[in-house]
């Protein structure tokens, strides 16, 4: 996938298909509109382009920015793009000066002079331009005007939920990662450096993987403990995870670990991804490190059951 984070750079290509938008998580939603672009671009022998915005537009605007999170870094993001197939990629830097570019503006200026394109496809709900006035209709008639295909993807359902990214982020931060992996289409996963914690777990019989907390937009699911996949240098091993702040041992700062089954490798400064399956309870504070390793006992049996019953 070539990558472009200036529109000036970019080459036309032949027959561009093309869509817009954030794309947080690229869950089922979006996956629906990126392989109805690759398929269409095979139809006629031309190539995929996708257009995206960093920082998140919210971000810049100080729309609920406070206590806006986001399922996928913009590395996580890009690594989904390009495994799904596709061909460019151009990411628009977001400053206010561009969010108050009018929507024929953009249309003509970022898409219509630089690309070409042969066809846009777009979400059931995409508004693009200044203050997001721009919709489908408006897509449409400059699609007459400029001489390009416009086409609108349904909205898509998993168990008769509409498939969106406020519906996922809701989702997490209930803890009920079940749920959004569903929409999602793949694991909700935080991905870290391993760090040295207080390695008390190594005393009870369940040393842990510590990782460095994600930046400060990254979502991370509620606390509690977890079923978990480990992804170390390719292999995927099971293990349960928790997320929180360990309240027996400690009451200080938010942690994320997780002991890997069948794992006696140490990995300190070297990288894992953690995919989050199911949640198993809640994050409890226990009155001894026995007590613990007790609670801990049940909680390998019920994440191996819960991780069994996954594949």
């Amino acid at each position: 996938m070539k990558i472009y984070h200036n529109i000036e750079d970019f080459v036309p290509v032949n027959n561009a298909i093309v869509t817009i938008g954030t794309f947080d998580g690229v869950h089922l939603g979006h996956q629906a509109i990126l392989k109805k672009m690759i398929e269409d671009a095979r139809a006629v022998n031309g190539e995929t382009v996708v257009i995206t915005f960093y920082p998140h537009p919210r971000l810049v605007l100080q729309i609920d920015s406070s206590s806006l999170k986001f399922i996928s870094t913009q590395k996580r993001k890009i690594e989904r793009l390009e495994a799904i197939g596709i061909d460019n990629l151009i990411i628009i830097e977001f400053t206010k000066s561009f969010s108050r570019t009018s929507s024929e503006t953009f249309i003509k200026k970022f898409i219509v002079e630089p690309i070409k394109p042969y066809k846009l496809v777009v979400g059931y709900d995409h508004h693009f331009g200044k203050n997001r006035i721009g919709d489908y209709k408006l897509l449409y008639d400059l699609g007459q005007l400029f001489q390009f295909k416009v086409e609108r993807i349904a909205a898509q359902d998993v168990e008769n939920i509409a498939i969106s990214s406020t519906k996922i982020r809701k989702a997490l931060e209930l803890g009920n990662v079940s749920k959004a992996n569903r929409l999602l289409g793949y694991n909700y996963s935080i991905c870290g450096k391993v760090v040295r914690g207080n390695q008390i777990g190594r005393t009870i019989g369940f040393p842990t993987a510590n990782i460095e907390t994600p930046n400060q937009y990254k979502l991370i699911t509620a606390g509690g403990v977890y079923a978990c996949q480990v992804d170390y240098e390719g292999k995927l091993y099971d293990g349960m995870g928790n997320i929180g702040y360990r309240p027996t041992v400690s009451d200080s700062e938010l942690t994320i670990e997780v002991h890997i089954f069948d794992f006696d490798k140490e990995i300190y400064d070297e990288e894992i991804t953690i995919s989050f399956i199911d949640r198993i309870r809640d994050e409890h504070k226990y009155d001894s490190l026995e007590t613990l390793r007790q609670q801990l006992e049940k909680d390998r049996i019920a994440a191996k059951a819960c991780l069994a019953e996954f594949k």
